[in-house]
């Protein structure tokens, strides 16, 4: 396999993932539009009380103990609003990108960045591992759709010329 076919391949499974995760952030919002902080709230807690009476040092247990203490005294608009715009943003770009428009790789390029950045200033405040990780992915996605279209752009111009 060539470095370009395998950086095609990068790009198309990045792409795919950014686009499950970007419904799964709508659908999500959606949710949280219309789901109660309360309710919210009482679930995480069934669910960390469940994992912390197998394993009292469990750690999802722990981190959905103290979600569902957040999320019972927070007003989930904003969020919701967020995950909703966030998702479909990321979904519909990627689609795009799918379908080879070239209009869709500078501003996936250009949102894409401006998430990181959004991303990197929210880690220099909760210095949350998962985020710089995100944060990474996220960067190598810019990267993979700026080498793949420039591939796709010199395509269009040697269609165009011959």
């Amino acid at each position: 396999m060539t470095s370009k076919a395998l950086l095609h391949d990068a790009f198309r499974t990045g792409i795919t993932m950014k686009g499950v995760d970007g419904l799964l952030e709508a659908l999500g919002g959606i949710l949280l539009w219309f789901i109660k902080p309360s309710a919210m709230s009482r679930a995480l807690r069934v669910l960390s009380l469940h994992e912390l009476s197998r394993d009292p040092h469990d750690f999802i247990g722990i981190h959905l103990l103290h979600i569902s203490e957040r999320v019972a005294h927070s007003d989930p608009t904003f969020a919701s609003i967020y995950l909703i715009w966030h998702g479909l943003a990321k979904a519909g770009l990627s689609v795009a990108l799918w379908l080879n428009k070239l209009w869709a790789y500078p501003l996936a390029i250009f949102v894409f960045s401006l998430f990181s950045a959004y991303q990197i200033y929210r880690f220099s405040h909760t210095h949350a591992i998962p985020l710089l990780i995100l944060t990474i992915f996220d960067a190598a996605i810019v990267w993979l759709t700026w080498k793949e279209y420039r591939v796709r752009k010199a395509e269009k111009e040697e269609s165009s010329a011959a």
